[in-house]
């Protein structure tokens, strides 16, 4: 049977199940991206309407700000990390709905400037993979380790950003949201993807950079879950973590 090894542990495995947005697409260049132009929208409105803009309390989405504004950093365990599209739409609307906008009437502008935000994503196609990622994949198909992807993203825009990256060969099975009735830490992603890949959980590794990710791996009994955390602080966040990792330079296959 394939090993994967990590911190100098070898873990038997036949799958891997691999979450998306920051575990192999590079979080900020795209993500970052598309919050800085939704939000600018957003502020733009208000400010039509002699409102105050929303942009000072981009905390409250779990994103991290410089003194000029401008997005640097994402809260690892907060809603844009973590959230769907449909939570993260409510969220901002009830930013504008405390801003005296009505909430039938924030819901639409939020899905109008989201609408707007992803058709700039389409043009720049920021989607990067993690550094080591290609090679790490490689490796596991050469290995015979069957890959699958379990993300609160839909299948359809799963399968657009991995084609994005040149990725989409390592990847016959996308489990995204409108694949289950119940998201992460739920572990019914994680069994739909095992079951896919005709294997069972206990055969499977998780790789997250979300302890939502941990959770649902260990919700489903997989052989073991690891964590990527390239700034070194999972630990801190990747409680349900059996290994964290900077990166998949920490990682090999044999």
């Amino acid at each position: 049977m394939p090993k994967v090894t990590v911190h100098g542990q070898e873990v038997p495995c036949r799958g891997i199940l691999f979450d998306k947005d920051g575990t192999l697409l590079d979080f900020m260049p795209m993500w970052g991206a598309w919050a800085t132009v939704l939000i600018g929208l957003l502020d733009e409105h208000l400010t039509t309407l002699d409102k105050e803009p929303m942009g000072h309390r981009k905390e409250s989405l779990g994103l991290f700000s410089d003194q000029t504004g401008r997005i640097i950093g994402y809260d690892k365990a907060g809603p844009i990390a973590m959230g769907t599209e449909e939570e993260v739409t409510a969220l901002l609307a009830w930013h504008l709905y405390a801003a005296g906008i009505p909430w039938n009437e924030a819901t639409v502008l939020v899905r109008r400037y989201n609408k707007l935000a992803m058709q700039k994503l389409e043009q720049d196609r920021r989607a990067l993979p993690l550094p080591g990622l290609p090679e790490f994949l490689e490796n596991c198909h050469r290995s015979g380790i069957k890959l699958a992807v379990v993300t609160s993203d839909t299948v359809k825009e799963t399968e657009k950003h991995l084609d994005w990256m040149g990725l989409s060969r390592y990847f016959p099975v996308v489990v995204g949201r409108d694949r289950v009735s119940k998201g992460k830490p739920d572990p019914e992603m994680a069994l739909l993807a095992a079951q896919k890949l005709g294997l069972t959980p206990q055969q499977c590794i998780v790789i997250g950079d979300s302890n939502g990710d941990m959770v649902m791996g260990k919700q489903a009994s997989v052989v073991c879950t690891i964590g990527i955390a390239p700034d070194g602080d999972g630990k801190q966040y990747l409680l349900d973590a059996n290994w964290v990792v900077r990166g998949y330079h920490e990682l090999s296959v044999q």
